[in-house]
């Protein structure tokens, strides 16, 4: 057995020392946080140091792995702990010890032994946990990038059912019953909300032609996008060509007067401007604008290819604007959908409506928690 102990900046780069000495089969014995040996170590940042251990055999001048169970190792180390001779090493009198460096040397032996016991106990546990094999569903969910810890809550309601269906479908039904999705009743003012480069203008665009074009209702416009170059125009320009009122919003009491003028509409859409969900003063004029609205019927407008984190984020930072159901964008611009899982995870509110493209009004749809389901589990796509 190779026993090692790896300085390293941090776990990560320990980690890739060890693989490259040691292997793949190598244990995690312990680790800690230590300042650097010398005598500059004392000004310096502490570092990592992490003892590993692996079973080999040395052939060809090269390190091969053997396949017998760590405890025969961990045994072999307790017998020569055991030992008479390595007793008598670690019980010095030091009574009969009267200088300072013989007692240094006992002080050394104690320290190693504590640390060679809990290293002991260390490989004990680590030879007595095997390791679950990954299923077919567990890595296809992770390959999709869905959060590692929904993809075990979602294996862990499979494991708990006990019928003979193959793991596929059990895992339809379990994501099935866990996406949510709602169809809301858009009517009166309607108001989208979200971070910047989702789409929103788009959408809202989308929305439009669709409730003015195809479902021949009467449609208002509105925006307080006046931060975004250009957004203002391409919102003015969709208005110009579906023939529907526009109005521009700068102040919170053009806000009033604006959704008064348009109360002959079915639906006013409001088209809000894109702020950091890290920023609170932002976020909570956006609600003050959103309070004169007095609209129930907010949606918060999430891409597909925003990374797990900063759905958390953003999912948290919106919050104050109670909105109750959630728009998934650019379904078109990536090829796994486990980010969908990500989203109504975090945002615990249905979803509403999708987006599959540029098209207005064509590409805004509603799919049902089934036709989700599939694309997370890589069984249809978008395109």
């Amino acid at each position: 057995m190779i026993i090692k102990k790896y300085l390293a900046k941090d776990m990560n780069e320990a980690l890739n020392k060890i693989r490259q000495e040691l292997g793949k089969e190598a244990v995690i014995v312990s680790q800690r946080k230590i300042k650097p040996p010398g005598m500059f170590g004392i000004f310096s940042k502490k570092v990592v140091e992490v003892t590993a251990a692996v079973d080999k055999i040395k052939r060809n001048d090269s390190y091969k792995y053997e396949k017998q169970d760590v405890s025969e190792s961990v045994e072999a180390l307790k017998r020569l702990i055991g030992s008479q001779r390595f007793q008598e090493k670690s019980n010095i009198d030091v009574k009969e010890k009267e200088d300072k460096p013989e007692s240094d040397i006992q002080n050394n032996i104690i320290k190693e032994m504590s640390e060679m016991k809990q290293m002991l106990s260390n490989l004990t546990a680590a030879s007595n946990n095997k390791v679950r094999e990954q299923s077919r569903v567990e890595k296809v969910l992770l390959e999709n990038d869905v959060r590692d810890s929904i993809v075990q809550e979602i294996v862990s309601e499979i494991d708990g059912m006990k019928d003979e269906r193959d793991e596929f479908e059990k895992a339809r039904e379990v994501l099935s019953n866990f996406i949510q999705v709602n169809t809301p009743k858009i009517a009166g003012p309607v108001v989208l909300v979200g971070p910047t480069g989702v789409g929103k203008t788009t959408t809202i665009a989308k929305l439009a032609g669709k409730l003015a074009l195809i479902e021949k209702k009467k449609v208002g416009l509105i925006t307080i996008d006046t931060y975004r170059i250009g957004a203002v125009e391409q919102l003015k320009t969709y208005a110009e060509i579906m023939n529907i009122p526009f109005k521009v919003v700068m102040t919170i009491k053009e806000m009033e007067s604006a959704v008064e003028d348009m109360k002959g509409c079915d639906v006013i859409l409001i088209d809000t401007t894109g702020r950091s969900s890290k920023n609170v003063m932002q976020i909570s004029e956006l609600r003050a604008y959103i309070e004169k609205i007095n609209s129930n019927n907010i949606h918060l407008v999430i891409s597909c290819t925003t990374k797990a984190k900063d759905i958390a984020d953003i999912v948290k930072g919106y919050g104050i604007l109670n909105y109750e159901n959630v728009i998934i964008t650019k379904m078109d611009e990536t090829s796994t959908y486990g980010s969908i899982l990500n989203i109504v995870s975090s945002a615990k509110k249905p979803i509403s409506f999708i987006t599959t493209g540029q098209s207005v009004p064509d590409d805004i749809k509603t799919l049902s928690s089934t036709e989700l389901t599939k694309l997370i589990l890589g069984e249809d796509s978008i395109c």
